[in-house]
């Protein structure tokens, strides 16, 4: 009885074990299909086509993008998650559906922590705090020391999503400097504002004001990335502004749909890996005024579950409610 049950016991491994391998060899059986939140032409448009490209010449399969934009990303995770978790559906994804929607969106109708699985990051962009050209405020410092001296008149602080507007609720648990928080469209109409003295700060992506701020238009007072960027090196960051814990990204990082077979999650990741560290990603994310993402898989499952749990507790503090 006993060698007939181990028999069974490993004929059912074989299968098992063989029924991954042929699973594995045999995919893709089909094209791609890469969603993208984003309209066509976007940054993020172009970045799922670089790789697209690429994934598709790896696996000898053709990549289709189809832009999905709309509902802050709602509507792109809902149609890969709308298709069979089997690898051949990937989402390009930034932090909004990821990290900010579940704290900001009420009855959000998936939970991308056990709906999604990560793949490989792609690329990751500092914000920038911008005050007009001719501002008296020339540092972090300057802004935290006024606020102080100044409690009944609260800064204005603008935004254009609502991730930007827990990086400032971020900056004010730090410092305990309040804001009057205005939420805009897009960067354009507030970088109009500061250079028309209609505001006194922003916080925008640093490739969006770049321009501006090489002009004299604008100033920056800070980045948040880990370092310096290459471009600004008089720029300090928040580190060397004296906030060391103050680090904060507007990154992407390509899906698949929960439960697809490990086996096809690592073929995609190594080569999603492979063509993000070669020079060429490497040249294109640096194109874009990016740095790489570094992180994937489980790496990649860990930071956005890090950086959820530090944005709940922000919009906790700051009375932010899901709407």
């Amino acid at each position: 009885m006993l060698k007939r049950n181990f028999f069974f016991a490993a004929t059912l491994a074989f299968a098992l074990t063989g029924s991954v391998f042929a699973q594995n060899k045999d995919f893709p059986t089909k094209p791609f299909r890469i969603f993208v939140p984003f309209t066509a032409g976007s940054g993020s448009d172009t970045s799922a086509r670089f790789f697209g490209e690429r994934l598709a010449k790896q696996f000898g399969q053709t990549a289709l993008v189809e832009n999905k934009p709309g509902a802050s990303g709602i509507i792109a995770v809902q149609a890969l998650l709308a298709l069979p978790a089997d690898g051949h559906a990937i989402l390009l994804a930034s932090n909004s559906p990821i990290s900010v929607n579940p704290i900001s969106i009420k009855n959000l109708p998936y939970n991308p922590m056990t709906d999604l699985a990560p793949l490989a990051g792609l690329s990751r962009n500092m914000n920038v705090w911008v005050v007009n050209g001719n501002s008296k405020f020339n540092n972090l410092k300057d802004v935290v020391e006024h606020s102080k001296n100044n409690p009944s008149k609260p800064l204005s602080l603008a935004n254009y999503s609502a991730g930007y507007r827990l990086a400032g609720e971020w900056f004010t648990s730090m410092t305990n400097v309040k804001f009057n928080h205005i939420s805009y469209k897009g960067g354009a109409q507030i970088f109009t504002d500061l250079m028309g003295d209609q505001l006194d700060i922003g916080i925008a992506d640093l490739g969006g004001a770049a321009a501006l701020i090489k002009s004299g238009k604008l100033k920056a007072l800070a980045v948040s990335g880990e370092k310096r960027h290459l471009d600004f090196p008089n720029v300090p960051n928040f580190i060397d502004s004296g906030f060391p814990e103050y680090v904060n990204y507007a990154w992407t990082s390509f899906y698949v749909k929960a439960g697809t077979p490990e086996a096809i999650k690592k073929r995609l990741i190594d080569a999603l890996v492979k063509i993000r560290d070669s020079k060429e990603g490497v040249d294109f994310i640096k194109a874009s005024g990016a740095d790489s993402m570094p992180f994937f898989g489980d790496s990649m499952q860990k930071f956005q579950q890090d950086e959820l749990e530090r944005f709940s507790r922000i919009a906790k503090s700051a009375g932010i409610q899901a709407e």
